[in-house]
């Protein structure tokens, strides 16, 4: 295992049964997340999460840690902080980095900005998937939730110009939130406008509530405190410090999802769910069955 504080190994989470990613690195090249949604997790265990900043000597210790990283790993940037946070456009530490690792690597971004086309001209030199996060259609929630994020349409569009690269590309719905995204409609529309955009696959899960992120999502939202007090830490389930959805009501969740991505000729699969037996054949659950053929 890398010893480093900038690639390292993803993540203590593969030792549970929940986790069905393969092996892998990941590098977050900014501590922290400027986009601000309501249900994010990384306030659990970043000071000052909301407040993206520039790790001290990024490129420096990228240029250390890829020495000792196997040619053609794959490395998932970021699985944390967005890598498309918005410092990023003028601080531009991503591209940096993409320039020093496409060559070697297998590349999958993992996003909820349009900015990532920027980088197109990078990411198509070698084999790269985006993955990116959309979780409503609706422009009027999505600013409820995501309150900094690009617009669902940005995103939408951006899939669209990627794919067109020949780049493959990824749907992340996640989190499904009760009783806020979690409509067949909301679903269907995501599903439908990705598969439009060139998306094969789709990858979902429902929200993990922590007390920093559920007191947000309450605020946000007041009508839903005793809905939310109910199905997760009466009727749910604590794992892994988080509070978890009945597994009755995340399969029914997860299946519907299923249901709708298969309507569109999509495959699927879940994250951190313990529901294995969703995932469509011959694929892996963070869609790197899709990177292409490694070539130096």
């Amino acid at each position: 295992m890398l010893n480093s504080n900038v690639i390292r190994v993803f993540d203590p989470w593969r030792k549970g049964s929940l986790c069905t990613c393969p092996f892998k690195y990941t590098v977050n090249v900014y501590t922290g997340c400027g986009h601000r949604c309501i249900y994010c997790y990384i306030t659990s265990y970043i000071r000052d999460a909301f407040n993206p900043r520039p790790k001290k000597d990024f490129i420096r210790l990228v240029m250390r840690d890829i020495q000792k990283i196997p040619a053609s790993s794959i490395i998932d940037v970021s699985t944390s902080s967005d890598p498309y946070t918005p410092p990023e456009e003028k601080l531009g530490l991503t591209r940096k980095l993409l320039g020093l690792i496409m060559k070697n690597f297998r590349v999958k971004i993992l996003t909820k900005s349009d900015l990532v086309v920027r980088d197109i001209d990078i990411l198509k030199r070698g084999s790269s998937i985006v993955s990116m996060t959309i979780t409503t259609m609706d422009e009027r929630v999505a600013q409820i939730i995501e309150p900094y994020a690009p617009s669902p349409s940005k995103r939408i569009k951006a899939l669209s110009m990627i794919s067109k690269y020949g780049i493959p590309t990824i749907l992340r719905l996640d989190p499904i939130l009760p009783f806020v995204n979690d409509s067949e409609k909301n679903i269907r529309n995501i599903i439908r406008d990705a598969s439009k955009a060139g998306v094969k696959h789709i990858v979902s899960s429902t929200y993990k509530a922590k007390p920093d992120s559920l007191a947000r999502i309450i605020r946000s939202f007041p009508d839903l405190g005793e809905k939310y007090r109910d199905l997760y830490i009466v009727k749910g389930s604590r794992i892994h410090g988080a509070y978890y959805l009945s597994k009755k009501i995340r399969l029914d969740l997860m299946r519907k999802v299923k249901e709708i991505a298969s309507d569109y000729g999509l495959t699927f699969a879940t994250c951190r769910e313990g529901l294995v037996s969703l995932h469509d054949k011959g694929t892996i659950c963070d869609g790197s069955h899709l990177f292409k053929a490694f070539n130096r």
